[in-house]
């Protein structure tokens, strides 16, 4: 992808979403428009792993992310967790830009659509229109290799909004393609 370039999701975003969301919500200044800030996507490994558990998440998440992934460590020492300062713990990788916009597209058009019987996801945002979602199988991205995968890791992700509400950030999500479970209605008639 040059440099020029614009990613589909950001065109789509700018073409549809935002009128959408202005509309919808009645805004009447564009920069009040909820916007997505970052990405960002971390694996937690069990620190007293062999090391090798490590290298291979950082490769898997680099390969995913599109970037270089950074090793967290744990700041200080947990016994009931047999965990120590300064153990490795997992790895990150924040994505701003082309690149959120390019893992955003593939989430959507590639990753959650290949998970075997999805339903959809769920609809719990943090208080301040932030969504974040944890996946337990790595192989729904097309650039992990199913043959090379040695241990089974989970993938979280946030996406960080400039949704003020829930509401603002599930809009957002919504008009950009997030599958959100439908709110099934209990009857009371299933006690009986």
């Amino acid at each position: 992808m040059s440099s020029q370039e614009t990613p589909a999701l950001k065109k789509y975003y700018s073409d549809v979403v935002a009128p959408g969301l202005k509309k919808a919500l009645g805004y009447t200044n564009d920069m009040q428009i909820p916007q997505i800030e970052k990405v960002v996507l971390n694996i937690g490994v069990n620190a007293s792993a062999d090391k090798s558990v490590l290298e291979e998440a950082v490769k898997n998440l680099s390969a995913i992310a599109g970037q270089a992934a950074v090793r967290t460590y744990a700041r200080k020492s947990i016994a009931n967790f047999k965990l120590r300062e300064g153990m490795p713990i997992g790895c990150k990788v924040t994505l701003r830009g082309a690149r959120m916009w390019d893992f955003l597209y593939r989430l959507l058009a590639v990753g959650l659509p290949s998970i075997r019987d999805f339903r959809g996801v769920h609809s719990r945002f943090d208080g301040n229109g932030n969504y974040s979602l944890g996946i337990t199988d790595l192989t729904i991205f097309p650039e992990i290799n199913t043959d090379s995968v040695k241990y089974q890791s989970g993938l979280e992700f946030t996406i960080v909004t400039t949704a003020k509400t829930n509401e603002e950030g599930k809009e957002l999500l919504t008009l950009l393609g997030m599958p959100f479970r439908k709110q099934e209605k209990k009857t009371e008639e299933t006690a009986a």
